[in-house]
């Protein structure tokens, strides 16, 4: 996927299509955890679409959450989605900064040679 230390640093163009492509897949992880939170809400809790979509918007964010829960298997849901929605927060940034930082040490490294 990138080059390796003994190749010359790579074009800013290829530099600038990683990012991209990086900030795609991140938006497609939070995009699909959005659905994962907001269809376990709505299954668990019973609510309306628009109300489980915005729990699991504050979750995922880590704002914390907006309605009380009730019933023992969106409690548990809840959890998992807590603890799952912290774990795509810390994916995404390294996948956000993986392009940058790799590109840093490898500069980095081209001036030892």
């Amino acid at each position: 996927m990138y080059e390796h230390r003994k190749q010359p640093l790579a074009k800013p163009v290829v530099f600038y299509v990683r990012i991209f492509k990086n900030i795609l897949v991140a938006l497609v992880i939070i995009f699909a955890s959005l659905m994962i939170g907001t269809f376990g809400y709505q299954h668990f809790e019973g609510w309306q679409w628009l109300d489980a979509f915005q729990e699991a918007s504050m979750i995922l964010s880590g704002m914390g959450p907006v309605k009380d829960i009730y019933t023992p298997g969106g409690k548990w849901f809840n959890s998992l989605y807590a603890i799952f929605s912290g774990v795509v927060f810390i994916t995404n940034i390294g996948l956000i900064l993986a392009p940058a930082l790799h590109r840093l040490f490898h500069k980095l490294h081209l001036e030892d040679d």
